[in-house]
């Protein structure tokens, strides 16, 4: 796995991990659960680091504290394990089996498409061949997109923003839109569901009393073109204005 993570071999160790992040300041955990990916004749494969008692022990030691974990998972059996686990939420999910959409769809653990860094690292490979296969990734994502909106699985809003600059993370729900989500849903997706994830509902992702002045206004109606969320004309945080 990448070397930006913390290595744990097993539940004491995971557990040791979460502790170690909590007591640092860590206010969400995420594990790495699937990878490296490959796609060969049309199928995907990924390896899985964690065997569902593995990650349901993260799961019961986050809780403990109050906190939740979410999974890096691109395919099976590791996103059928994340779910069963009760994960907070299966990020970048490329594929998902019947059984798995079912168990997401029942207990409301949103999929989490990130299709902007697939779209960045497609379209900014190394070389020909590299760029070949991460396009096939990123057009098979979209393919089982599809398939999981029509599944019922609840979806929230994540770019992997980092890789790419800070700023262009609107691309991602003209994403969704164009591989079957209405801009109706992707705001949703976004504002609601993605306030939910966090554990901020009655907090954020609303205009309502009581909720923090966090607000924008784009020039358009996102719900007739969603690419007028790639125009912040106003920016007010936390009832200050930054952007007029």
């Amino acid at each position: 796995m990448l070397s930006n993570a913390t290595y744990a071999n097993n539940v004491d160790e995971i557990v040791s991990a979460i502790r170690e992040q909590i007591k640092e300041g860590a206010d969400f955990i995420k594990m790495y659960e699937t990878g490296r990916d490959t796609l060969r004749d049309g199928v995907f494969h990924t390896p899985y680091q964690y065997s569902r008692s593995q990650l349901s022990a993260a799961v019961e030691e986050t809780a403990r504290t109050g906190k939740r974990v979410a999974v890096h998972a691109t395919g099976e059996p590791g996103t059928l394990y994340a779910a069963q686990a009760g994960v907070a939420s299966i990020d970048h999910a490329l594929e998902l089996s019947a059984e798995t959409m079912r168990l997401m769809r029942e207990k409301q653990i949103p999929a989490v498409p990130t299709f902007t860094i697939f779209e960045y690292f497609a379209d900014h490979a190394a070389t020909p061949a590299q760029a070949e296969r991460e396009r096939a990734l990123f057009e098979y994502h979209a393919k089982e997109f599809r398939n999981q909106l029509a599944a019922g699985v609840p979806m929230a809003v994540g770019s992997d923003v980092g890789p790419f600059p800070h700023g262009t993370q609107a691309r991602e729900l003209v994403l969704m839109v164009k591989f079957g989500m209405t801009s109706a849903a992707a705001l949703q997706a976004d504002l609601i569901n993605g306030a939910k994830l966090l554990d901020w509902q009655g907090e954020i992702g609303e205009l309502k009393p009581g909720y923090l002045a966090d607000v924008i206004a784009v020039p358009g109606n996102p719900l007739e073109d969603i690419g007028a969320v790639r125009k912040i004309s106003f920016v007010m945080k936390g009832g200050v204005i930054y952007r007029r």
